[in-house]
């Protein structure tokens, strides 16, 4: 007896694989979509420190190297930042590929299981 509107479908291994592979790649989305989150509030950090840089008459300015603040010239300080967004924007970069891979990944395996298992299994969030 069928209860829920469920399936006769059997659940091979290869499937079993795939709804595996699926969950472990949602995931990894959820941890890209707050890695690029904290890339960006980063990246527009380093966009206002630019900013107030050129605001300041100062030449030598407090720059924060750990918990550290150092006075450090201004010229260095404005070096130093734009190699710091030079890396968070690269970083972004790769996390945006990595993300577009893995949501084409997602969208293949949905394909898959949606074409065997039809309304038996849920793969959208609420």
């Amino acid at each position: 007896m069928q209860q829920g509107g469920g399936s006769d479908k059997e659940v091979t291994w290869e499937d079993q694989q795939n709804i595996n592979k699926f969950g472990r790649l949602n995931n990894r989305l959820h941890e890209l979509e707050d890695e690029i989150k904290i890339a960006k509030e980063t990246n527009d950090n380093l966009e206002d420190a630019s900013n107030e840089l050129i605001l300041t008459d100062e030449e030598v300015v407090r720059f924060q190297i750990g918990e550290v603040f150092a006075h450090v010239p201004r010229d260095e300080v404005e070096t130093r930042i734009e190699q710091m967004k030079e890396v968070t924007s690269k970083n972004m970069e790769t996390l945006d590929e990595e993300k577009e891979s893995v949501v084409a990944q997602m969208a293949k395996l949905k394909k898959i299981l949606y074409g065997k298992f039809g309304d038996s299994i849920n793969l959208e969030e609420n």
